[in-house]
């Protein structure tokens, strides 16, 4: 059985205005998850996502990456455990405001 997870992340550096909220909302679409993304007052990208750990972790990696245009120089990650839901039951990942 799969590793059911949540993460909330914080991204800093150069991630705003460069269609990062956009680019993570389709690579954690793309990886099954569910969750959201969003832009936070101080500059910084908020991101809160749920699903099997693996694949929390390679939208982590991909996060300290971001799309082109983004320089990122720090990914703050917060775990938590999550109750196991049918992926084709979960909500879908948006992008919020």
């Amino acid at each position: 059985m799969t590793s059911w997870a949540g993460a909330r992340l914080r991204v800093t550096g150069r991630v705003q205005g460069v269609f990062y909220r956009q680019t993570t909302r389709d690579k954690a679409r793309a990886l099954g998850l569910s969750g959201w993304v969003r832009n936070a007052d101080d500059g910084s990208v908020e991101i809160e996502a749920h699903g099997p750990a693996e694949r929390l972790e390679e939208l982590i990696g991909w996060c300290r990456q971001g799309p082109p245009g983004a320089r990122v120089s720090a990914v703050t990650v917060e775990w938590r455990q999550d109750e196991e839901v049918p992926l084709e039951q979960a909500p879908r990942f948006e992008v919020t405001y």
